[in-house]
């Protein structure tokens, strides 16, 4: 999909986080020749995925920098798209948001995510306002990079969550709301499921470096930021059947604020255990394909 680009001049970084099966092989069947820069890069050990991100960043020439996993892939148009977005929106914006499709393993469509970034989104993104997208959703100026240096390699999880933070203090963000990303969700183990990495590495981590920025917007952001991500690793701990622990991590969300109605929720479907949440997550798929 980055190949079959219609914006004329992309380079492509192809990062092997020293995979089982080296990637390189897999693609001798694809013509690079039309991508004014291909480079193909693997890890000597397996290093996570913000490591193989800044190796891709400190390869790449280009002045703006996209990334995508590799259970994604792109609509022929995006980068021409998203270049269009930054040259209408002014000097300020750093950052541009893509819409989504969210399929299956089988592709089919889940929903849509779209969204609705734009301009100085700081605050929105320490209260859970603004929907921090993973990383084949945006695309960024390499001189904010430069600025506020390349995601944080110590985190298993939420590593686009923590970039997003940083980033915002130093540019205003734009969207394409047009879905131009599809990513697919598939069965096999991912970075967020990893529950316990979440709760023992990435939680505190995160709550230790921007607790200070969030409070900076004051008292009700900052209790509203550890709420929110209190929430969600209330819900990873859902997700993956740590049903008593999601009822004490949903109602310590409530007690740091109130006011998240989604915490209720959440915690009614973890009282219940697997007789709740199960049917209730296959329902919330099959509405997300009816909508889509």
């Amino acid at each position: 999909s980055v190949v079959n680009q219609t914006y004329p001049e992309v380079e492509l970084i192809v990062v092997d986080d020293h995979s089982p099966d080296p990637v390189e092989p897999f693609l001798t069947d694809i013509s690079l020749d039309d991508l004014a820069h291909a480079d193909i890069v693997r890890h000597k050990e397996n290093r996570g995925g913000n490591a193989a991100r800044r190796t891709g960043i400190e390869r790449s020439r280009g002045e703006f920098v996209a990334f995508l996993d590799d259970d994604d892939y792109w609509d022929p148009t995006l980068v021409e798209r998203v270049v269009s977005v930054f040259q209408e929106s002014g000097p300020y914006v750093g950052v541009v948001m893509a819409g989504t499709r969210i399929v299956d393993e089988d592709g089919e469509e889940l929903g849509k995510v779209v969204p609705d970034a734009a301009g100085e989104v700081t605050e929105g993104i320490l209260r859970g306002t603004v929907r921090a997208g993973s990383f084949s959703r945006f695309t960024v100026h390499r001189g904010v990079i430069d600025a506020t240096g390349p995601p944080d390699e110590r985190l298993p999880s939420w590593q686009d969550l923590e970039w997003h933070i940083r980033l915002s203090t130093r540019c205003e963000y734009a969207s394409l709301r047009e879905p131009v990303v599809t990513r697919r969700v598939t069965s096999h183990d991912q970075i967020t499921d990893d529950f316990e990495a979440k709760r023992d590495v990435s939680y505190p981590l995160l709550l230790e470096k921007h607790c200070p920025l969030a409070a900076e917007f004051g008292r009700e952001t900052e209790r509203r930021f550890v709420a929110t991500l209190t929430l969600t690793l209330g819900f990873s701990a859902l997700r993956n059947g740590y049903y008593a622990t999601a009822v004490r991590t949903f109602g310590r969300a409530i007690r740091y604020d109130p006011l998240v109605p989604k915490a209720y929720l959440y915690l009614l479907l973890a009282l219940g255990g697997p007789f709740t949440y199960k049917p209730a997550r296959g329902l919330r798929r099959k509405l997300q394909a009816s909508i889509g």
